[in-house]
């Protein structure tokens, strides 16, 4: 990039205030890398995991929560090397392996972590599992996966009649069952495929609408036999599986790469190439809502990396207009929606974002926390049960927030 877009500094007499100049006149031009795809990352290392062989992942993203799904693998056995390289090493254990830990599994933060590994650890025969997160997890819904998995015969006990962590797990043989799941998510989705490798015949999922479809993809590529029928959004797995070790290459998290989409759409004169960005047609939600509002778009040079499709996103700076966004797209751009919402405060009209209330039960209400944050900079905001009404026209203005001291 050829200038930054803003100076960031701390108050020195006042330590608790980062101060952020305003952004008026600045362009966004050039090319960026973002970080590596959080989901494909998650689901690189626990496939990795219960694999036979060693798996290489490349560009795998070093935050938290793949840190979570990493130490609790490590801790029933999987040898996985540091997350720091450039390069992750995961020797597994085949399916139906994983050994009982001498501890509780902590999942820190990740739902990821803890809803798809509730899949694998039912299924583990004659071993016990013990797993919690922290305060926010522990508060956040599991019983749409321990429904199902219950529905195959596992045993699980936790809070509030296992609808909360913590959880407690007798690993058992399952049966395969076809589940018609209310929701589209591809957390139980996942979570029901991951059970179903070790379980006898053919275990599947429905969904209303088609989730994102990365467990789908990297199952196949590890060799496991899974059926699609996009008709009817159905996905099979036949078990008992054998997975083998692969050679993985994440790449960039059209999640945030949506951010700096977003900045350069927003701000004039802004032409701005965000490179080897993940453009899986199950997360493109947010290209097509760009769309939608008449941003500046183009995909180049697009390829496929390891079974998953990937392009460079070119955005430019354009007048946005507001839209409706809801129904099937919103669970392509679920994660997606705060950004989509500081979009919409810069385009003409009213922007209309509805069947979004999977965003209450995530960390935090995510749609209150928008509603609340973005009303403070000054914009027009009206939060829905199921989402948010955005008058936009700009400009935003500046806002004094205290950061929140951590208690140990």
């Amino acid at each position: 990039m050829s200038s930054p877009i803003v100076t960031v500094k701390t108050d020195q007499e006042r330590q608790d205030l980062v101060i952020i100049p305003p952004t008026s006149g600045v362009a966004l031009s050039g090319k960026i890398n973002v970080p590596g795809d959080k989901s494909i990352s998650h689901r690189s290392l626990m496939l990795g995991a219960i694999a036979e062989g060693e798996t290489t992942i490349e560009g795998l993203l070093l935050g938290d929560d793949p840190q979570s799904t990493a130490a609790c693998f490590r801790q029933m056995g999987a040898d996985i090397s540091d997350l720091s390289g450039p390069t992750v090493r995961v020797r597994g254990l085949g399916i139906g392996n994983l050994q009982e830990p001498n501890d509780v599994l902590n999942a820190g933060n990740s739902g990821t972590t803890l809803r798809l590994m509730l899949g694998l650890l039912a299924s583990q025969p004659g071993r016990f599992f013990a797993v919690t997160g922290d305060k926010s997890l522990r508060s956040r819904p599991m019983s749409r996966v321990v429904t199902p998995l219950e529905q195959m015969g596992a045993k699980i006990w936790g809070r509030e009649a296992g609808q909360l962590a913590p959880l407690a797990i007798s690993g058992r043989h399952l049966q395969p069952i076809h589940y018609h799941s209310p929701v589209a998510s591809a957390q139980v989705k996942s979570c029901i495929l991951l059970a179903g490798l070790s379980t006898e015949g053919e275990t599947s999922v429905s969904e209303p609408v088609l989730s994102r479809d990365h467990s789908e993809r990297m199952l196949r590529a590890f060799g496991a036999k899974i059926q699609v029928d996009p008709s009817c959004h159905r996905v099979t797995v036949t078990g008992p599986a054998t997975l083998k070790g692969q050679s993985v290459v994440v790449p960039g998290d059209i999640s945030s790469a949506a951010f700096w989409l977003v900045a350069a759409a927003i701000l004039p004169g802004s032409d701005l190439r965000v490179e080897n960005v993940g453009v899986n047609p199950t997360r493109t939600g947010i290209l097509e809502a760009l769309q939608q509002m008449e941003a500046d778009l183009t995909l180049e040079n697009q390829r496929e990396v390891a079974g998953e499709p990937v392009a460079d996103i070119r955005v430019r700076s354009s007048q946005l207009k507001a839209c409706e966004i809801g129904g099937s797209l919103i669970p392509r751009l679920i994660d997606e929606v705060p950004i989509l919402a500081v979009a919409a405060t810069m385009a003409e009209g009213t922007t209309v974002i509805r069947d979004a209330e999977e965003l209450r039960v995530k960390e935090s209400d995510r749609l209150l926390a928008m509603a609340r944050e973005l009303g403070k900079l000054g914009a027009n905001v009206s939060e829905r049960p199921d989402g948010l009404e955005i008058t936009g026209g700009g400009p935003l203005k500046g806002e004094t927030r205290r950061k929140r001291q951590r208690t140990s």
